[in-house]
């Protein structure tokens, strides 16, 4: 049967009211039972003091992160250093500081990077179905079967460890996990009335993905941005570990461990405090995730 002009306009009013009104009532509610929840308000000051460090931290280290102090190798903590001093008598506190911003911008950009191509090929394999669904999730099932730190490993290995290459590297490692994700829940959102409502007034594809799909995923993709965070985080600090991520004299936390493992039982201090760094900031994303994921359910 033909739509007569009055069903079209009043079908099209429908898809538009649903797509404007009930993502923001709900997104206002689930904002606000976000912030009640002590775990979140936990997560959010440690990684608020995180990234404070790494927008200040030249200004907050108390010595520059290069600085030797030879006279005070292996120094244990103090009130002149707070973290005490490594191998070179170079001030922990102030590379811990100054380390944050690397890790951050690493996980930053590579969970970014891994969001975008997980929900390019999520959204257009639940979305186009048919030979498109098959591509590209036989491809995700490659990618899937690698571990993914090995997988990590050989394209650092064979493109080398800059930081342009390591976010490469991390963001398509993580982008197929992603997607697998983001196209079961396309597939559950392109049967609802709002989305055959839009295609029934003569919406184009590119219009419902945009305006009607994503907006209504926009929970899960928060969650999954939150989980691989921290993923990010330890993938970056083993990379680092292993020496093939951000080389010296920038410090790397990964880098840290590494070097103190060698002073484990004399020096603790050398390595403990870049690793309660790495679980700090792990630790906070995972309180996040949980919050995220609660809302996300409820």
């Amino acid at each position: 049967m033909e739509l007569t002009q009055t069903d079209r306009f009043a079908l099209r009013q429908r898809a538009e009211g649903i797509l404007t009104v009930t993502p923001e009532t709900h997104l206002g509610k689930s904002a606000r039972q976000f912030i009640r929840q002590p775990a979140s308000l936990v997560g959010i000051f440690i990684v608020a003091c995180y990234l404070v460090l790494a927008l200040l931290g030249d200004h907050i280290a108390p010595y520059p992160y290069t600085e030797q102090h030879l006279a005070d190798i292996l120094q244990p903590p103090s009130t002149r250093y707070i973290f005490g001093t490594d191998q070179f008598g170079r001030d922990i506190f102030s590379r811990v500081i100054v380390g944050s911003r690397s890790i951050l911008i690493l996980a930053c950009s590579a969970t970014l990077l891994a969001l975008l191509l997980g929900v390019v090929m999520g959204v257009t394999a639940g979305y186009a179905g048919g030979l498109w669904d098959e591509l590209i999730m036989r491809l995700v099932d490659v990618l899937l079967s690698f571990p993914a730190l090995l997988l990590a490993l050989l394209v650092v290995g064979i493109m080398g460890s800059d930081l342009i290459y390591l976010v490469l590297t991390i963001g398509v490692v993580f982008a197929p996990a992603i997607a697998r994700v983001v196209r079961s829940v396309v597939l559950d959102i392109k049967t609802k009335t709002y989305v055959e409502a839009a295609l029934a007034v003569g919406a184009t594809t590119t219009r419902i993905a945009l305006r009607h799909i994503l907006p209504n995923a926009m929970g899960t993709i928060g969650v999954e941005a939150s989980i691989y965070f921290g993923y990010v985080i330890l993938i970056g600090a083993g990379l680092g570990f292993l020496g093939l991520g951000v080389q010296p004299p920038s410090p790397d936390w990964g880098l840290q461990v590494n070097e103190g493992r060698v002073y484990i039982l004399t020096a603790p201090w050398v390595v403990a405090f870049p690793a309660l760094a790495i679980s700090s900031l792990v630790v906070g994303m995972n309180l996040l995730a949980d919050s995220l994921t609660g809302e996300n359910a409820a």
